[in-house]
C-alpha cells in the first residue's frame, strides 16, 4: 500500500485548536471526525482550513455504517465527498461495523458476524463508496464485547477476506486488537501476524477501561492514556507491518496537550528503536 501520510498524528479536537495553530507544534499531521465538520459554517471549519493549510489531514468518519443493512446514504457519501475536495485529506477512514438501520441511528459502532456473507456484503459496498469518493478508503477494525454464535471466521481472516474483496485499506487499532483479545480469548499478536502486512495504512493508539459493572471486560473509552500492554503491542505491529503512519486518539477526560505530545512523543520512540532491532537482526 502507498501510505500518503508520513510520520505521527493527532486526533483534532476543539479544545485542542490553539495548540494545533501555535508555530512549531511538533506534530506531523492530524486526524479530524469528518462528521464534525460536514456543516455549512461556523468556528470549526474556519479552523479547519487553518491546519488544513500548515498539515496533512486524514478524515475519520463514525458513520458510513459500511456494515449497515440500510441502502448507503448518499446525501452523507455527497457531504462527506464535499468536504473531501475542501481539505484535500490523505486519507479516508471509517469503522468496519454497523451504526443503525431502518433509519435510525444508533451512534454505537456494532460488530458484524464474521461470515462470508458479510464480507460480501460489506465488500460491495466499500466499491461503491470508493468509486463515490474517487479514492480508496480505510476500515478501522472495532472493539466487541460479544461474538456470533454463527461465526465461520476470525477477526484476522474477516478483515483480510475484506480487504482482498474490496480493494480497501485497513486503519489498525491497536487499543481495538488487544481490548478483543482480552474480551474474547485470543492471541494479539498472533492476530496481527495474520494481517496482510500491506493492507495496513494507519495505526490509532489509545486507552480503554475495565467496565465499571464488574464484568471483567475491557471497553474501548479512549479516555485513558495508552497502557503499557498496548504500547507492547504496538511494538510488535512495528515490526510485523514496518513504518506505518500512527497516532494518539483521545475523545474523553482531555488531558492537557503537552501530555498527548508525549505520548506521541514515545510511539516514535518505540517506532525509531523497533526499527532499529528489526534492521539489526
Amino acid at each position: 500500500m502507498t501510505r500518503p501520510l508520513q510520520g505521527f498524528g493527532l486526533g483534532l479536537r476543539p479544545g485542542y485548536y490553539e495548540d494545533a495553530l501555535a508555530p512549531q507544534c511538533p506534530v506531523d499531521w492530524f486526524e479530524i471526525v469528518s462528521e464534525n465538520y460536514m456543516v455549512a459554517g461556523g468556528r470549526p471549519l474556519h479552523v479547519l482550513d487553518q491546519i488544513a493549510e500548515r498539515y496533512p489531514l486524514a478524515m475519520h468518519g463514525v458513520s458510513l455504517s459500511i456494515g449497515g443493512g440500510d441502502p448507503l446514504d448518499r446525501d452523507y457519501l455527497r457531504q462527506l465527498a464535499a468536504l473531501a475536495r475542501r481539505v484535500r485529506p490523505r486519507v479516508i477512514s471509517d469503522h468496519l461495523c454497523w451504526t443503525g438501520g431502518d433509519g435510525i441511528q444508533l451512534h454505537d459502532l456494532l460488530p458484524l458476524p464474521q461470515v462470508e456473507e458479510a464480507v460480501r456484503h460489506v465488500a460491495a459496498r466499500v466499491r461503491d463508496v470508493q468509486d463515490a469518493l474517487g479514492q480508496q478508503i480505510l476500515l478501522e477494525n472495532v472493539s466487541s464485547y460479544l461474538r456470533f454464535s454463527g461465526d465461520t471466521l476470525d477477526e484476522a481472516q474477516f478483515l483480510s477476506a475484506i480487504v482482498a474483496e474490496s480493494g480497501c485499506g485497513l486503519l489498525l487499532d491497536v487499543n481495538n486488537v488487544w481490548v478483543n483479545g482480552h474480551n474474547h480469548g485470543f492471541d494479539p499478536r498472533a492476530m496481527l501476524d495474520a494481517l496482510p502486512i500491506s493492507a495496513v495504512g494507519q495505526i490509532h493508539l489509545a486507552g480503554h477501561s475495565i467496565d465499571a459493572l464488574g464484568s471483567g471486560l475491557l471497553v474501548d473509552t479512549h479516555d485513558q492514556p495508552v497502557c503499557a500492554d498496548v504500547w507492547n503491542l504496538y511494538a510488535h505491529a512495528v515490526q510485523r507491518f514496518g513504518d506505518v503512519p500512527a497516532m494518539i486518539e483521545r475523545d474523553d477526560n482531555f488531558p492537557p496537550f503537552a501530555e498527548l505530545l508525549a505520548e506521541l512523543a514515545r510511539a516514535r520512540d518505540i517506532a525509531a528503536m523497533t526499527t532499529t532491532q528489526k534492521e539489526a537482526a
